[in-house]
């Protein structure tokens, strides 16, 4: 969710009389350090009461180059993997943008969650043809009813299938969904720092929209809170989703359960909506599920005021991929 790190209009600096190593002055604020903790970037809400996010993730990112291949689903279709770069772009087109926004855009879709808290908005991935969807727990957290909208504007009631709020992880499923294009899911293992990659999501509610970077970090650590009851308690209130950040918290007390994970930091441009999208390489494949921005701001009191301020992160997809048995299996967590 998109979080700040401001508390009463105020920055407070966790390693204030530490030496820092020198950042890029431009970014707003100016802290002498690059984030190494960012929270969850907000759904976009709508209703008197926002939608509460439960965010978390385990410590360490699946690693390794071993294979997924082809896994099948009991009664389902088949997940499109690969251990090492699918061309999913045509030939014509690879390496672009364009190529890519055209090749993956019909395997994103936007995600309208409503609970008696409001409702938010999010994104999520296709990964077969029958309408299964992965995206963030934080999306769809407490929803009594989930409607998805696919990139050619049909709607579908959606049902949850499993939830790993550690790993802010959720497997939903289409109801009477057919014919769908189910996205390449690729290998993070390979990914390297200055990578090219596209994001596409539905920030502010305008599906399909699709943002470009570079990966600027990788194993950047997020540690959120995962007790859902406290998070919205604090995010009801004003202060901001509570995060820690150099062994400080802000924004709030996290509480005692917390959690970290390791994710794939971007500079392509992330805002609230974006939770539950794609990040993919040039070749067209996943590699990441966006689920956290930092914001100079961005509390639930000044909402108007976040941003994206080129500091995006991602769930690695091959920690997706290790999570997906145990959410089709039900898991609850």
């Amino acid at each position: 969710m998109t979080e700040s790190f401001h508390r009463s209009g105020e920055y407070e600096n966790p390693y204030e009389g530490q030496q820092q190593a020198p950042v890029n002055p431009e970014w707003p604020p100016p802290p002498a350090y690059a984030p190494a903790h960012a929270p969850h970037p907000k759904k976009r809400n709508r209703g008197p009461v926002a939608l509460i996010a439960a965010v978390a993730i385990v410590a360490a990112a699946i690693g390794g180059g071993t294979a997924y291949g082809i896994q099948e689903l009991t009664g389902h279709d088949t997940v499109a993997s690969s251990s090492t770069s699918t061309n999913v772009v045509p030939s014509s087109q690879k390496g672009t943008v364009a190529g890519v926004a055209k090749a993956v855009s019909p395997s994103i879709v936007e995600i309208n969650a409503d609970s008696n808290a409001g409702s938010s908005t999010g994104s999520g991935v296709i990964i077969t043809s029958d309408g299964e969807i992965v995206t963030n727990n934080h999306v769809i957290s407490g929803a009594s009813q989930i409607k998805v909208t696919t990139s050619d504007g049909k709607s579908y009631t959606a049902k949850v299938v499993g939830t790993d709020s550690k790993k802010d992880l959720a497997l939903i499923k289409l109801e009477n969904a057919s014919g769908l294009k189910a996205a390449t899911l690729g290998d993070s293992s390979g990914v390297q720092v200055g990578d090219q990659v596209v994001a596409i999501g539905s920030p502010e509610g305008l599906s399909g929209t699709v943002t470009s970077g570079i990966i600027s970090a990788l194993d950047r650590d997020v540690t959120v809170p995962t007790d859902e009851d406290q998070g919205q308690q604090q995010y009801q209130q004003g202060d901001g989703w509570p995060f820690e950040f150099g062994g400080r918290q802000f924004n709030g007390d996290t509480g005692s359960d917390t959690t970290t994970y390791k994710a794939l930091q971007t500079d392509a441009s992330l805002n609230p909506g974006n939770s539950g999208g794609a990040l993919i390489d040039m070749n067209g494949n996943i590699i990441g599920i966006n689920s956290a921005m930092y914001s100079p701001t961005g509390t639930a009191s000044s909402s108007s005021d976040a941003g994206s301020v080129g500091l995006g992160f991602a769930i690695p997809v091959n920690t997706v991929k290790a999570d997906l048995a145990k959410l089709r299996a039900g898991a609850t967590d």
